[in-house]
């Protein structure tokens, strides 16, 4: 989709209202100068922030809409599949108490990277695979990490992953009633599931 083809762009950005409901503290920056940030899409966001969040060494999470070209996007407007962008959790994370290679490894385990614009019964642009980095080293990284998950599964029987692997372009925070959705609501929607098969990085 072209920049031309997308829904025009929204003047009034959502701007999240309530502390992270687990970390007690604002989704928006500044951020610790400490923190690095990086951008996961895995399918629907709700059981793919909860996943993060539980991580050791993960300081925050949030929800919203990347990767496409309509400034401003709503939970709407991304469905509709006329914005280009992907459902995506912002992951800030200390890199003194973890890495970034295992937070790929839970990325690559948590959902199935080889099924294009879907995932599971998602279907739809907005739950393709990607990861968006902020840094020279985090796209390496994350290259490699592509690579070295598609020789297992390739001997497991899947095809080629197709995960977007690009630069961090933009990122519009959802709605309120999405972040940290599944700690509001324990017993709600969850789709993630993984190949079942170990990223061994």
């Amino acid at each position: 989709m072209t920049a031309e083809q997308a829904l025009p762009d929204r003047d009034h950005e959502i701007q999240p209202g309530q502390l992270h409901t687990v970390f007690d503290r604002p989704l928006t920056p500044p951020y610790a100068p400490k923190e690095s940030i990086i951008y996961l899409g895995l399918g629907c966001f709700w059981g793919a922030e909860r996943r993060f969040w539980q991580q050791p060494g993960v300081t925050l999470t949030a929800v919203g809409y990347g990767g496409g070209h309509t400034r401003n996007a709503t939970y709407e407007d991304v469905c509709s599949g006329n914005t280009g962008h992907v459902e995506l959790v912002l992951v800030a994370y200390d890199p003194s108490l973890t890495s970034l290679a295992a937070l790929l490894k839970t990325f690559w385990e948590a959902h199935d990277p080889t099924q294009g614009m879907r995932q599971g019964n998602d279907l739809g642009t907005q739950y393709r695979s990607a990861i968006y980095t902020t840094t020279d080293q985090q796209l390496h990284q994350a290259l490699a990490s592509r690579d070295a998950y598609q020789a297992i599964l390739s001997s497991g029987g899947f095809g080629n992953i197709t995960t977007e692997i690009e630069p961090h372009r933009n990122f519009y925070f959802a709605e309120d009633y999405h972040q940290q959705y599944l700690d509001k609501n324990p017993a709600g929607y969850c789709g993630l599931k993984g190949t079942g098969l170990s990223c061994l990085l």
